[in-house]
């Protein structure tokens, strides 16, 4: 309930005084009042199930439940500071007024909207668990994430990339080779840096040319790759040995240490090497992901070939690639039309 209230459903936090009441003096050696008890101490069993919910039930990966935790529990902070001591009472005003703050305070757009989208389903779980009696974010309206894209490399800069990493794996050095076998990959196939991460020896398939990769929501597909990327993961599949430790088991990539890399490392090997591009731009492996998909329209590909190989689960998200082709189609019509 409100400012104080009794509770009846989940407690949040008791809430501040109201606005322009004065607290009490207190004598000087007095000790300080006690914080109150945190979210996380409050609602640590609820938050629990809601992320085993999005594990177990909804298939959701590890950084996602991450994401969605933490965006609940902002939700909840910013509930407990307006007065609302029980999800119960959450209205669809307090929502808006989340949003809207976050809005005010320069939050860009995708992010408000990936919360509203985390608000919704941490609110439906709980009214579909008994937790709350309605949902009060079935009238919620976010903003739409913008359709647009960040830069990509023109096919002639992404062959640079390649070539430079190519050159740099003649050191024999086997994170070099495992570099230009990561990056060939990311770029043939378009897949997010977190599945490449995850994949496993038993993945690939070099005699068809093909890698297993489990995307969002825990669904399989299988993405085919050409002869310079399947060169690259076999030169990088002679020199995986020399890394392997107790800890590398299927591991496809590993670092230095003989773990299975992580995608940080891979982000960092990515804007590394397009650094020595200058006039590339700064891009990490969600903007090879980018290039490769508007590289496979600008060739051809039938936009239905292309959302089955990035694993998007509707064709409107990979529409938004058509529109940064037909983009760059005008740049260089303006550009080499006398007329245009």
């Amino acid at each position: 309930m409100r400012h104080g209230a009794g509770v009846t459903g989940v407690t949040i936090a008791k809430a501040s005084d109201d606005a322009g009441s004065v607290a009490p003096s207190r004598p000087a050696d007095a000790a300080p009042p006690e914080a109150g008890p945190s979210v996380q101490e409050l609602h640590g069993e609820v938050l629990h199930a809601f992320s085993r919910h999005l594990g177990a039930e909804r298939g959701r990966s590890v950084h996602t439940r991450r994401a969605y935790l933490g965006d609940v529990r902002h939700l909840l902070t910013f509930a407990a500071a307006r007065g609302v001591t029980d999800v119960a009472d959450l209205r669809i005003a307090d929502l808006r007024g989340w949003l809207g703050e976050q809005a005010d305070s320069g939050a860009a757009r995708a992010t408000i909207a990936r919360r509203a989208a985390a608000a919704r389903t941490f609110l439906r779980w709980a009214e579909h668990t008994g937790r709350i009696p309605t949902d009060p974010s079935v009238r919620l309206v976010a903003p739409k994430r913008s359709s647009t894209l960040p830069g990509v490399l023109r096919q002639g800069e992404a062959t640079e990339l390649l070539t430079l990493a190519a050159t740099r794996a003649d050191d024999d050095d086997p994170i070099h080779v495992r570099d230009r076998a990561v990056l060939e990959l990311l770029y043939a196939t378009g897949i997010r840096v977190g599945e490449l991460a995850a994949l496993d020896i038993d993945d690939l398939d070099l005699g068809e040319g093909t890698v297993r990769v489990m995307g969002k929501g825990a669904k399989e597909r299988i993405v085919p790759f050409g002869a310079p990327a399947g060169r690259a993961v076999q030169s990088w599949l002679a020199v995986r040995s020399r890394l392997v430790g107790e800890q590398s088991g299927p591991a496809l990539f590993l670092g230095r240490r003989g773990r299975r890399v992580d995608a940080r490392q891979v982000r960092t090997v990515v804007h590394e090497l397009l650094s020595h591009l200058p006039d590339a731009p700064d891009l990490g492996p969600h903007g090879l992901r980018h290039s490769a998909a508007t590289h496979l329209l600008e060739g051809g590909a039938d936009l239905r070939m292309v959302q089955e190989i990035l694993g998007h689960a509707s064709l409107a998200t990979t529409q938004i690639y058509t529109h940064v082709s037909v983009d760059r189609l005008r740049r260089s019509y303006e550009q080499a039309h006398p007329r245009a």
